[in-house]
């Protein structure tokens, strides 16, 4: 299994944030990967969001990258965030996302 650097970054209050946690962790233990290997980032004011280039609560970086979009995040938003997953939109990654990024897929 590959090592991973993972950050999850979130706001307090975000109705998504729980979700998306209980996902990663969840495929996390499934695939094996450590604990330590996930670096909680609460993100607690516009200043730091920009500071992060935080892309929205709930993101998920893989070894800097977001998960998401693949890229390096460039600018910044402090909002609760919505994604699109087979045409529906949601603010909770899915299990079957998250397992595909961090086996490499």
């Amino acid at each position: 299994m590959n090592t991973h650097l993972i950050e999850f970054q979130y706001f307090d209050g975000c109705p998504n944030a729980d979700g998306t946690l209980q996902n990663l962790r969840e495929v996390m233990a499934e695939l094996g990967i450590s604990e330590t290997q996930l670096k909680m980032i609460e993100v607690p004011s516009i200043e730091s969001a920009e500071t992060l280039n935080f892309q929205g609560s709930p993101s998920i970086l893989l070894n800097g990258k977001d998960i998401y979009s693949d890229e390096p995040p460039i600018d910044f938003s402090y909002t609760c965030r919505i994604y699109m997953f087979d045409g529906v939109q949601t603010g909770v990654i899915p299990k079957e996302f998250i397992r595909a990024k961090l086996k490499g897929r």
